[in-house]
């Protein structure tokens, strides 16, 4: 019998006929026969900041093309503004303080650099003005600088890369004055050894290291500490630190590929003397080749090993990813397996990064998605079980003491992107259930007790009402902007896929029947899901949760039927609509950074269709 067979004959034939036509859409999106890349929302946090260190290049440079480019940004931005005058980070997000902010300080940089500015900029900074008024009260640095500093907490990783921005744009008010504003931070001890910063408990996260010595040399330069020993160990290490600055930046030098993260650098070294240094031209070049056409820059360069897996683990049974396709995927997939440590994250050999650029950083969730793709595509030749061998390895290895398992690397500290993760803890499950048979077997006795441990983790970081909250994903309509639906559906399709191994499946039943309930009684009226409850439905989300219901059911486990059949109905009759490939602003990146990919309703409603085809009969 199939999948479907219970179903009307006409319901059964408009969901075959929309995962088809999904199914197809989503292989014709390969950039090239062995990976997708995708494409990143443009985003007014990263115009504003490249258009930031381009003003300033332009300035101590006299580069007319570095103008040009950051005119043209500005432009974008002035069109882009929301109907309330500020701006969020994508061109569907809420406005936000941080990017008007930032906007704001960018609009201020050009201003004070030679040139005229449009109407259109005038008038969007008049209206950024009131928008900021009505969210801190004024734009008086002891208003703004205490809000954005509220905003972040104690993870500084973002607060303080704001308000140096503020202060190079001159928002935060002249001269010294502006930098009594900005937190300092400890550049200096950069050039302690890497392994010493988890003790050392950076206020940053692992991956802001550029930023730390940058913005930390930035505010030296301006307003030095009157401590004469902390001065004093800061000048003897300017230099030292800077060279560590210049041998974590990439070839091509974007730090991980994200332009904000690469324009504070860049203008922080600007705007402290340091406009000729290697590392701030290579920032330069890297803003200069990433615009767009329209004048915007994205978030990131792009993320195409993580699409790329994400897509075959959403079609591990199509017959366009066998043979000699799937070949090339495979041989793709393994040439960006990192093979040596990581000059950056000092990062183990063996893990994977988010995209085959030079800024990549091996981490979890996309090492978790490498080794998954490579369990589906597999011909299980030795290079392929070599490299699996590694990844699981690497996996292994960044698991934190609680359990759980991080993005980047194990034992950084107790800030929000070091931690452990529910999301990324489940993929790392899936990962190493689907290998768990094929590795040595002294690997797999370890493996095990590695599995045991993050269920642990993850039966601990199970909320009161069932849901798991996830690190890298948000939902900006929700309160507090976490995203449980995207944690909850995660962690119950691992849930599933580990509840045929006999050592596991009590310890899950619990967990899983548990979150299955909230994802049923978290539906919206319309049949959708949005990020957590009482929020719009979006293709993204709801893929997610009608994947995970059928995974769960396709185990033998008792799920709501109506709820099922009216999350499948909802994704349907937006594919026949054509409106499922609307994108919403689910990304949630560093430090409340927002972001949406065209490819993710794909892959999602790919993933969900499938599923929903392929689990057993419904008892209806």
């Amino acid at each position: 019998m199939s999948a479907t067979d219970d179903w009307p004959d006409d319901w059964r034939a408009r969901v075959q006929a929309a995962r088809a036509l999904v199914e197809a859409a989503l292989l014709a999106e390969r950039a090239a026969p062995s990976h997708w890349t995708g494409e990143l929302s443009s985003s007014a946090l990263s115009t504003a900041t490249a258009v930031t260190a381009l003003t300033l290049a332009a300035r101590e440079r006299s580069r007319a093309h570095f103008r040009r480019q950051a005119e043209a940004g500005a432009n974008w931005l002035a069109t882009h503004a929301n109907p309330d005058g500020g701006w969020g980070d994508t061109t569907l997000s809420l406005s936000n303080l941080s990017t008007t902010t930032l906007v704001w300080a960018a609009f201020g940089a050009l201003m004070a650099s030679p040139g005229t500015a449009s109407a259109a900029a005038k008038t969007a900074i008049a209206r950024a003005e009131d928008w900021l008024r009505a969210k801190t009260g004024g734009l008086e640095p002891a208003r703004l600088a205490p809000a954005i500093i509220a905003r972040y907490g104690k993870d500084r990783t973002f607060s303080v890369p704001i308000l140096t921005m503020c202060a190079l744009a001159g928002r935060l008010g002249p001269g010294r004055e502006a930098w009594r504003h900005v937190i300092p931070l400890p550049f200096e001890l950069a050039a302690c050894p890497p392994q010493w910063f988890a003790a050392l408990r950076l206020p940053v996260v692992s991956y802001a290291l550029p930023a730390l010595i940058a913005i930390g040399q930035a505010h030296h330069h301006h307003c030095p500490t009157r401590n004469p020993f902390v001065r004093l160990l800061r000048r003897a290490t300017q230099r030292r630190t800077l060279t560590v600055l210049a041998r974590i930046q990439p070839e091509n030098g974007g730090f991980l590929e994200a332009t904000p993260l690469t324009s504070f650098v860049t203008m922080s070294l600007l705007g402290s003397g340091q406009a000729q240094h290697v590392v701030a031209q290579r920032g330069l070049n890297f803003l200069a080749a990433s615009q767009r056409a329209d004048g915007s820059w994205p978030i990131d360069t792009n993320l195409a090993t993580w699409l790329t897996t994400l897509s075959v683990n959403a079609l591990p049974d199509s017959l366009e990813l066998t043979g000699g396709a799937a070949k090339g995927i495979r041989d793709w997939l393994l040439r960006q397996q990192y093979r040596e440590l990581h000059p950056y994250t000092q990062a183990a050999p063996g893990g994977w990064a988010w995209t085959d650029l030079p800024g990549g950083v091996p981490d979890a969730d996309d090492t978790a998605g490498a080794l998954l793709a490579l369990r589906h595509l597999a011909e299980m030749d030795p290079r392929v079980r070599e490299a699996a061998e590694a990844g699981v390895r690497w996996l292994m290895g960044v698991q934190n003491r609680d359990g759980g398992v991080p993005t980047f690397c194990r034992g950084w500290g107790t800030l929000p992107f070091d931690r452990s993760s529910a999301d990324i803890t489940a993929h790392a499950l899936r990962a190493w259930q689907a290998w768990r048979s094929l590795v040595n077997s002294h690997l797999a006795a370890e493996l095990a007790q590695a599995m045991r441990r993050a269920l642990h983790f993850l039966r601990d970081a199970q909320a009161a009402d069932g849901s798991w909250a996830p690190l890298w994903f948000g939902n900006q309509h929700a309160d507090d902007e976490t995203n449980p639906t995207y944690g909850t559906s995660r962690v119950l399709t691992a849930l599933a896929e580990l509840s045929a191994v006999p050592e596991f499946r009590e310890a899950i039943v619990g967990l899983a029947a548990r979150g299955a309930r909230w994802l049923e009684q978290t539906q919206n009226a319309d049949g959708g899901w949005g990020g957590a409850p009482q929020t719009p439905s979006s293709v993204e989300e709801t893929g997610l949760a009608v994947e995970a219901l059928a995974h769960w059911q396709r185990r033998g486990f008792e799920i709501n039927s109506t709820v099922f059949l009216r999350g499948v109905t909802w994704l349907v009759e937006r594919v026949e609509s054509g409106r499922w490939k609307e994108c919403s602003p689910i990304g949630f990146y560093f430090a409340r950074l927002w972001y949406f990919e065209k490819l993710y309703p794909l892959i999602t409603t790919v993933a969900a269709l499938r599923a929903a085809v392929c689990r057993p009969p419904l008892q209806t």
